[in-house]
């Protein structure tokens, strides 16, 4: 029997464990009771307490495991999905666990978390759970399967429940869409037609259903439908439905009904693809509303299918029946690139041939265009007519060695023929680009020509390289050739011809004959005065050249009356006739309107020279000086300034004014050293010091000057002599080897300036240009002489054959102040404009252009030269007025190359102006007559493809673009601008269009 303390310790031992299991039991009732209530926040510490407290492996803490997941879950805490897999964990044989796998799975449910939840339902044990649950779980698992786009896994949990009371129209119309969305339009359509009038799902089942039915290829339901579904469709779907009536009534040909679909139809995302712009612009097209075809079928870009292939054989269609052949002839390229539909390739090649010839071709020779037709399509019905025109194409293009080059490989009588003509035309081309020796065996091959004309014009121009060449000789016999044959049909054509000849005859210093050829050619009808003008002026040297001064006065008079080109010199030659004739009087009154009507004439200097000699001549000495004291002041650079001091110290001295005499011959020597008149200077200068008696003052000044010596050399003088007679008689390699001989012995002789100059002369012609170059400047380095004017020329004209701009500057800068020659000014000015253009100083260069179209008479080419460049610089000045207005001008003037790059900004310009049909236009014309100079003419399709753009046409922008990247990798600066506008167009059209990807950016 146990003893009573013990009895009593095991009995209060119990009662304290009732009463905790107890206190735990509340607590968890509590926690119950705020779970039942939602109160999930509250219950949850209370489980969690309850989870502490109560015994392990009691069904209690279990219990309170779960309601403290379920909580969690509720309350959206992150560990939520933690705390029930803990539970399963510690609980696996717990009666719960579906039911928390389920609960769960309802709760993220609940909260449309379908895919969440369908993590969930997977858990659960399908055999463990009640038919109504399983029914549940079955319609919620399908759904979540349906919006992860398990498709096949949806319809399985929705086919046992298509019947069923509660599920079963969800069911049926889940399944029935999942049947739609895998194209298994015969369930869909029968599974949907039984819940059609079911007003939940009426209106998606009645566009579901009319899709079926399109896709079936039910047109004629369709458009009897779906006009009637459209009168109570809801916004979203009228977009859609509209889409299957438009493209119903397409398929049924009835394009004219389908066009207001086909436009009401908004495209998914608000984009549409390729194949809507295609079907709108068919119908438009299958109308003859070709405008509004080309509109939605140049949308159509990047891709490459037979979608696009028909809708740019159709776009090219349209553009012909509109007369945009540029526009067709890019879009059969690109269907004749396709090989989709083989018919069609085959057509568009032909049509993009003969458009290529008829056009011209920026992308590809068209001469190659039309042998890649030949040699892809031989069998051709058109064969005959292609080949025709691949010798037109070449002679059209300007491609005259091209067309040479194919006529030799074909021979016949007929290319023969041609063989004739198209070498004249290619001579010309050469002539043009002052290439003149190679100009000449094209022209005696044209001479050969059957046809008198081809033969007449070859020989003229045969004369015109050769006279170009100065082969006068043999140029005045092809002048002379030519005339004899001149018809009635070329007069006008050679109407210059005896201007030619008179030239050649002055060149030749037959004057008579040249007085005969000029008089001839200024009773001819010619517009152009300036050419007249000099006509006269030459007839006036000619009668000069031969004393006949009387007529050339009169020659000289008709320039000077009606002030025309060259005014001035003919006055100036008009002063010196008369002082021929000993009319001073006469000759002052002519050379004194040299100097004060002509504002701009470089004979200035002259007048003034010859006025002062002829007021000393007829003892004005008054007025003598005041002539060489203008001489002096106003021309400081004058290559008359030495004579004129010497000349002035004599009429002093003459005057017994000896001071100042001496003061000139001085003044002549110190700045003049290396003239030839300062050896004059200084005997007239040892005059003075003999008549004074100061013969040591003389000595003393001459010890000053390297040039003099008092004591003559006669060793120096023999062997410089020797030198100087072979350099006159031309024998150029005895005369190189005597004058270094000379400079060896005698480096400071006074002959060395002239032997230095006289070897530099020798060198230059030879073509030892660096040897000349340095005997050049030791010339300049010992300063003015006579010699300075042409050491000038001659070393510019070297530093600017090798390139060395900086070096020629400062040389031509000179000679443009210091020449006496008009011919070396317009030497010096011509050449600092093209070097300050080349340096990139175009201010200047602007300057120097300016300064030579002034001039009265100008070489047509050195014109055009000046006026070319006043358009560049102000362009790369950004002054587009006047690059616009030059440019305009020399467009009138230009051929060849620089015709492209005029047309070029016309394009540009008028672009800029928002002109862009006009712009196109321009674009058009070099193409077709300018193709041989690629780099304009594909510089201005960069301008053509912004225009298209402007004007709402993307394909031709961008096949544009695109065929410019593609083909002309060698003009680096045009395919990045391209690329540039290209990826510009992408992307705004990727905004409309979702066939097309916007390009990455880096």
């Amino acid at each position: 029997m146990l003893s009573f303390t013990f009895l009593l310790s095991t009995f209060v031992a119990f009662s304290q464990q009732s009463i905790a299991e107890a206190s735990v039991i509340t607590d968890f009732n509590n926690a119950l009771k705020l779970y039942n209530n939602k109160a999930y926040a509250a219950a949850q510490k209370n489980f969690e307490k309850v989870q502490t407290n109560a015994k392990e492996s009691s069904s209690l803490k279990a219990d309170a495991s779960y309601y403290d997941a379920m909580c969690a879950v509720k309350l959206n805490q992150t560990n939520a999905d933690d705390k029930v897999l803990t539970f399963v964990d510690e609980n696996p044989t717990s009666n719960k666990k579906n039911k928390a796998f389920f609960n769960v799975g309802n709760y993220y449910f609940a909260n449309k978390k379908a895919a969440h939840a369908l993590k969930w339902y997977q858990k659960v044990n399908m055999d463990l759970i009640s038919e109504d649950n399983r029914k549940e779980l079955n319609f919620k698992m399908g759904y979540g399967y349906l919006v992860a786009n398990r498709l096949t896994l949806a319809k399985d949990r929705f086919l046992p429940l298509i019947n069923d009371a509660k599920y079963g129209n969800d069911s049926r119309y889940y399944y029935g869409y999942i049947a739609y969305k895998q194209e298994d339009y015969g369930i869909a359509e029968s599974t949907l037609k039984e819940i059609a009038d079911n007003k939940s799902y009426k209106s998606e089942i009645s566009y579901y259903l009319l899709d079926i039915s399109f896709k079936a290829g039910q047109f004629d339901r369709c458009v009897k439908v779906g006009p009637e579904l459209l009168k109570t469709a809801k916004r979203k779907d009228i977009s859609e439905i509209s889409k299957i009536v438009g493209e119903s009534y397409f398929n049924l040909q009835k394009y004219e009904e389908a066009i207001p679909y086909l436009k009401a139809y908004k495209g998914k995302a608000r984009k549409w693809n390729n194949t809507d712009y295609y079907q709108l612009g068919y119908a438009y097209f299958k109308q003859n509303d070709f405008e509004n075809a080309i509109s939605y079928f140049n949308k159509i870009i990047t891709q490459k299918n037979e979608v696009s292939q028909n809708a740019y054989y159709h776009l090219a269609e349209c553009y012909l029946n509109i007369d945009k052949k540029n526009e067709a002839l890019n879009a059969f390229k690109t269907a004749s690139e396709m090989t989709f539909s083989t018919k069609i390739q085959q057509d568009a090649a032909l049509n993009y041939a003969k458009l290529s010839y008829e056009e011209g071709n920026p992308f590809e020779n068209v001469s190659d265009v039309l042998q890649n037709y030949l040699k892809k399509y031989p069998n051709s019905t058109s064969y005959n007519e292609i080949n025709e025109l691949v010798v037109s194409s070449f002679i059209h293009q300007q491609d005259y060695q091209g067309a040479l080059d194919y006529l030799k490989k074909k021979k016949s009588q007929e290319n023969l023929i041609l063989t004739s003509e198209v070498s004249l035309y290619r001579g010309i081309q050469l002539f043009n680009q002052k290439k003149l020796q190679q100009s000449l065996p094209y022209f005696a091959t044209a001479k050969s020509a059957n046809d008198a004309e081809i033969s007449q014009k070859a020989n003229y121009w045969e004369a015109e390289t050769l006279y170009r060449l100065e082969n006068y000789i043999e140029a005045l016999a092809k002048f002379k050739s030519a005339k004899n044959n001149l018809t009635s049909i070329n007069k006008e054509e050679f109407s210059l011809i005896d201007y030619n000849i008179g030239y050649t005859y002055f060149k030749l210093k037959e004057y008579e004959n040249a007085i005969n050829a000029f008089n001839r050619f200024s009773k001819t009808k010619v517009d152009d005065e300036v050419l007249i003008d000099d006509a006269f002026i030459r007839l006036g040297d000619s009668y000069f050249a031969l004393s006949n001064y009387s007529s050339a006065i009169s020659n000289y008079k008709t320039v000077v009356d009606k002030n025309g080109a060259e005014a001035d010199y003919a006055q100036y030659q008009i002063g010196m006739s008369y002082g021929f004739q000993n009319q001073n009087d006469a000759k002052i009154d002519a050379l004194t309107k040299v100097v004060n009507e002509y504002s701009n004439s470089t004979l200035k200097d002259d007048a003034l020279y010859q006025l002062a000699n002829t007021y000393t001549k007829i003892k004005d000495n008054r007025k003598a000086h005041q002539a060489y004291d203008r001489l002096l002041a106003k021309h400081p650079k004058s290559a008359f300034l030495p004579r004129a001091l010497v000349r002035q110290g004599l009429l002093y001295y003459n005057e017994n004014q000896n001071r100042k005499a001496l003061e000139k011959f001085k003044l002549m020597v110190s700045k003049f050293p290396n003239s030839s008149d300062a050896l004059e200077a200084v005997r007239n200068a040892k005059n003075i010091y003999v008549d004074e008696d100061n013969l040591d003052g003389y000595v003393a000044w001459t010890k000053t000057l390297r040039f003099v010596n008092v004591s003559d050399n006669e060793l120096e003088n023999s062997t410089f002599a020797i030198a100087e007679r072979k350099y006159f008689e031309g024998k150029n390699d005895g005369s190189i080897l005597s004058l270094k001989k000379y400079l060896r012995n005698f480096p400071d002789g006074k002959n060395s300036l002239k032997a230095n100059y006289y070897l530099a002369d020798i060198l230059f012609k030879e073509g030892l240009f660096n040897q000349a170059a340095d005997k050049y400047k030791v010339v300049l380095e010992a300063g003015q002489s006579e010699f300075s004017e042409d050491v000038l020329a001659k070393l510019s004209q070297i530093y600017l054959q090798k390139e060395n701009l900086n070096e020629a500057i400062p040389l031509l800068e000179r000679l443009e102040l210091e020449a006496y020659v008009s011919e070396n000014i317009l030497f010096a000015q011509s050449n600092l404009m093209k070097v300050y253009s080349k340096t990139e100083s175009y201010f200047l260069a602007i300057e120097y252009a300016e300064k030579i179209l002034k001039k009265d008479k100008l070489d047509d080419s050195l014109e055009l030269d000046a006026k070319i460049i006043i358009a560049r610089a102000s362009f790369l000045n950004l002054d587009l007025q006047k690059a616009q207005e030059y440019y305009s001008v020399v467009e009138q003037e230009a051929t060849g190359e620089l015709k492209a790059e005029t047309l070029y900004y016309n394009a540009y310009f008028k672009n800029l102006e928002n002109e862009f049909e006009a712009s196109t236009k321009v674009v058009q014309e070099l193409i077709a007559n300018y193709s041989a100079y690629k780099y304009w003419g594909v510089k201005s399709y960069v301008i053509m493809a912004k225009n298209y753009y402007s004007l709402k046409d993307a394909y031709q922008a961008t096949f544009i673009l695109e065929n410019v990247i593609k083909n002309f990798t060698q003009f680096e600066d045009i395919v990045k601008e391209a690329q540039i506008e290209l990826d510009k167009i992408k992307e705004n059209e990727a905004k409309t269009n979702n066939s097309i990807t916007p390009q990455n950016k880096n």
